[in-house]
């Protein structure tokens, strides 16, 4: 039997962040910025030093911030970066003070329900918490944010993550916010790589790519890719997107092995999976996920160059 849940302050009581990487280092800024008493953990001393340096506590260890804060965020790159965060020897599940675990990372339900479970044992309640924006969002606060859990405890806590963004109630039990999320993933990596696909199809025929934008979004065609993310990142040949393509490839996988679990047929998810794992087959994991479109440019041999900038 689990040990009776950790009583939890009226509100998110004393803050700790571990992940900080290029969500989690804004988020914490942000909040730093609004008046939390932020304490924070990272794998790389550096970012410790970046935050330490704007006069932010820093713990030893994930085990040693759970002795020093009542509510943990996590934001953390993969399923086995959250594990070891929250149950390696070292641990968060070995802290004796903090009550309640919010996990913003995207590490699929199955990850998420395994840590949830050997954190209520020792008396944590965990809050399903993804987040979507990008750098940007995390930046400028305008993240989503896709909560499960105990409805009471995230009440408690909606003030502290209304500075990150827009929380929305997804569900009642950890799990149902990852699900969220990998829906949210599956509709916008296929954006990106569709876009990618159609544009090389036009620019091949001699369309210019940025009147090919204007009449998308004018049109039927419209999506997040063609509406902000082509005329951001890929005609101006930046590319910095400020997400890799291996990190996009995990999500992918993620919703694909969700959609397996749960019974649901997923063939278009499948074949944009597919896409994505031929660009890290050429080495490109390292690259920002904007590079879809010049796999696609490679493949057509085309330039997304427009005359001029989209409108």
């Amino acid at each position: 039997m689990p040990n009776a849940l950790r009583t939890s302050p009226a509100g998110p009581g004393r803050v700790g962040m571990i992940g900080l990487g290029n969500m989690g280092a804004p988020m914490a800024r942000r909040l730093v910025e609004a008046g939390h008493d932020l304490t924070v953990f990272d794998i790389d001393p550096a970012a410790r030093d970046r935050l330490a340096a704007r006069g932010t506590a820093v713990a030893d260890s994930p085990e040693d911030l759970g002795n020093r804060t009542d509510t943990v965020l996590a934001c953390l790159p993969h399923p086995e970066a959250a594990e070891r965060a929250a149950l390696g020897s070292k641990g968060l599940v070995l802290g004796r003070r903090f009550s309640t675990y919010v996990d913003l990372s995207t590490i699929g339900p199955a990850n998420l329900e395994r840590i949830a479970r050997a954190l209520e044992q020792a008396g944590v309640a965990t809050i399903d918490c993804p987040i979507s924006g990008g750098v940007v969002g995390a930046r400028e606060g305008t993240l989503a944010l896709m909560a499960a859990g105990e409805p009471a405890r995230v009440e408690r806590l909606r003030l502290l993550l209304g500075v990150l963004g827009t929380v929305f109630d997804v569900g009642t039990r950890p799990g149902q916010g990852q699900v969220m999320k990998l829906v949210n993933n599956l509709l916008s990596i296929t954006a990106w790589t569709i876009t990618a696909e159609g544009l090389a199809m036009g620019a091949k025929a001699g369309l210019d790519p940025a009147v090919m934008l204007d009449v998308l979004n004018a049109g039927s065609g419209r999506n997040i890719a063609t509406l902000d993310r082509y005329g951001r990142y890929v005609l101006p040949r930046t590319f910095d997107s400020g997400f890799s393509m291996a990190g996009t490839y995990k999500d992918i996988g993620l919703c694909m092995a969700a959609a397996q679990e749960a019974g649901v047929p997923a063939p278009v998810g499948l074949a944009v999976m597919r896409q994505w794992e031929s660009a890290l087959e050429q080495g490109w994991g390292d690259r920002a996920h904007a590079h879809i479109a010049s796999l696609y440019e490679e493949r057509a041999g085309v330039e997304l160059m427009p005359s001029r900038p989209p409108a």
